[in-house]
């Protein structure tokens, strides 16, 4: 069985990093503050030309909530066309319901549009308001995985509501726990879960190397990056734990 560690990368530094250092698939997006929208048509390019592992594009038109106009939607399936035109691997999408459920009919448009690319469902998932039933929704999509924290702000908080989405998706979806994980506790949250793929922004910040800043702006610019050390200590775990990866 392959055992997957997945890494945001928010700009083309990240990827390089992330891969340099043992990650397995590269979640494209940007805005961390926001916690993820869709990259720019250039940075897939780039991505793409540098990677060789695969590459899974968020398709989200803003941050915020995950309820999306017609408009919006409309956005979302031009952007699914560019990035199959740019040779992604696969797509990451999660549109809800006003009452907390999944939008199973839009959502199985993007997938299937996206067809033959691969389909994450994102974090959108963590706000839903009945996970368990939330699960077969999903699979009705057609999405392959459900990136999920188990509905708290970090796995570690969510891991016991994780074990249940596990036992209900049965094997039919893959759950693939995502935020706040780092070297520090993935170990943990491999063994007590059993999950197959995990997910961390492995992130740090990033000082810029400008010589002159303008003191009256009183900016800092700061940015996040992937900490190469990090992967690379996650991607040993999984090597230890799983040794025939």
């Amino acid at each position: 069985m392959n055992h997957v560690l997945e890494i945001i990368g928010f700009n083309i530094e990240s990827c390089i990093a992330a891969q340099e250092a043992g990650a397995g698939r590269i979640e494209l997006c940007t805005s961390p503050g926001e916690g993820g929208t869709s990259p720019s048509f250039g940075l897939i390019k780039s991505a793409r030309k540098i990677l060789h592992i695969p590459l899974y594009v968020m398709v989200r038109p803003r941050g915020g909530d995950f309820l999306y106009s017609p408009e919006e939607f409309e956005m979302m399936l031009y952007e699914i066309d560019c990035i199959k035109k740019l040779g992604a691997d696969g797509v990451v999408i999660g549109i809800l319901n006003k009452d907390g459920s999944i939008d199973k009919d839009r959502c199985a448009q993007l997938v299937e549009f996206a067809y033959p690319l691969g389909a994450t469902f994102h974090r959108a998932f963590d706000r839903v308001s009945d996970p368990v039933k939330s699960i077969g929704d999903v699979i009705s999509t057609g999405c392959e995985r459900i990136l999920t924290s188990g509905l708290k702000p970090t796995v570690e908080e969510g891991l016991e509501m994780i074990k249940i989405l596990l036992k209900k998706a049965n094997g039919e979806i893959i759950i693939m726990p995502g935020s706040g994980v780092r070297a520090g506790n993935m170990q943990r949250i491999l063994e007590e879960t059993g999950v197959t793929e995990i997910h961390s922004s492995a992130s740090m910040k990033r000082k810029s190397e400008m010589n002159y800043t303008n003191p009256e702006m009183n900016e800092n610019l700061e940015y996040t990056s992937v900490s190469e050390d990090e992967v690379r200590k996650m991607a040993g775990i999984l090597k230890k734990i799983f040794p025939d990866n």
